[in-house]
C-alpha cells in the first residue's frame, strides 16, 4: 500500500497549485481523504477532509474558500486545488486515508482534522509561496 502526494512547488503569492494524492494498493473511493500540512517549526495542521460517501467535505477556516478537494475515482486520485496562495501556506503537504472496518461513511468534521483516525499516510510534497 502506498499513498503519494505530489504537485508541490514554488509559487508566487496569489498563485495556484493543484496537489494530487495517488494510491497504489487501495481503492481511494472507499476512503475518506485528509490533507495536512506542516510548516517549519510548527505542528502538523489538518486543512481538509473529503468524505468517502456523499462528497461531504470540511475545511480549516484559514483555507476555506481558497482550497477545494475533489476525487477522480477512475484515476484513484484525490486532488487539493489551492488558489489565492499566501506565504503562510508554505509547508510540506501530506495526504492521508481513512477507512472504517466494516466500511461505513466517514463524516468529515473538525474532528477529522486532528489526524489520529487515518490508516495510511503519504509522503509529503513541498509547497513554497514566495515572491
Amino acid at each position: 500500500v502506498q499513498l503519494q502526494a505530489s504537485g508541490g512547488g514554488l509559487v508566487q503569492p496569489g498563485g495556484s497549485l493543484r496537489l494530487s494524492c495517488a494510491a497504489s494498493g487501495l481503492a481511494l473511493d472507499e476512503y475518506a481523504i485528509g490533507w495536512f500540512r506542516q510548516a517549519p517549526g510548527k505542528e502538523r495542521e489538518g486543512i481538509s477532509c473529503l468524505s468517502n460517501s456523499d462528497g461531504n467535505s470540511y475545511y480549516l477556516d484559514s483555507v476555506k474558500g481558497r482550497f477545494t478537494v475533489s476525487r477522480d475515482n477512475a484515476k484513484n486520485t484525490v486532488y487539493l486545488q489551492m488558489t489565492s496562495l499566501k506565504p503562510d501556506d508554505t509547508a510540506v503537504y501530506y495526504c492521508a486515508a481513512e477507512r472504517l472496518n466494516p466500511w461505513s461513511p466517514v463524516i468529515c468534521s473538525r474532528r477529522r482534522l486532528r489526524g489520529d483516525t487515518y490508516n495510511y499516510w503519504g509522503q509529503g510534497t513541498q509547497v513554497t509561496v514566495s515572491s
